[in-house]
């Protein structure tokens, strides 16, 4: 693996893109305008941990199946996070459905 511009490994960058959600995946988005593997699980990281924080908040709203929903959402959400950060730091641009497409089109 190549170092990044912070001198850290691609794959340890990568990993550290999903460590806060989406907030880190700007942080990295920032930091590492020109490595393309690290930009990817950025802005994966930053598309996926986005929308569960958003769709989480919408459905709290909800009464009664809301709250579960919710609940069961961010229970997906934690085992992404975890795939997600193995996979980086394995090296993998592991590609999601939608985020992953998006991702990879907009890391260049």
């Amino acid at each position: 693996m190549a170092k990044t511009a912070t001198g850290l490994e691609e794959n340890v960058a990568g990993l550290l893109c999903y460590v806060l959600g989406w907030v880190s995946g700007i942080v990295f988005l920032i930091l590492e305008p020109k490595n393309k593997f690290v930009r990817y699980h950025a802005i994966q990281s930053i598309i996926v941990f986005g929308a569960i924080t958003i769709a989480m908040a919408i459905l709290n709203w909800i009464p009664f199946i809301g709250g579960f929903l919710a609940w069961a959402l961010g229970v997906l959400g934690i085992i992404l996070w975890i795939v997600l950060m193995v996979k980086a730091y394995q090296g993998t641009k592991y590609k999601l459905p939608v985020s992953g497409n998006q991702a990879e089109k907009w890391a260049g």
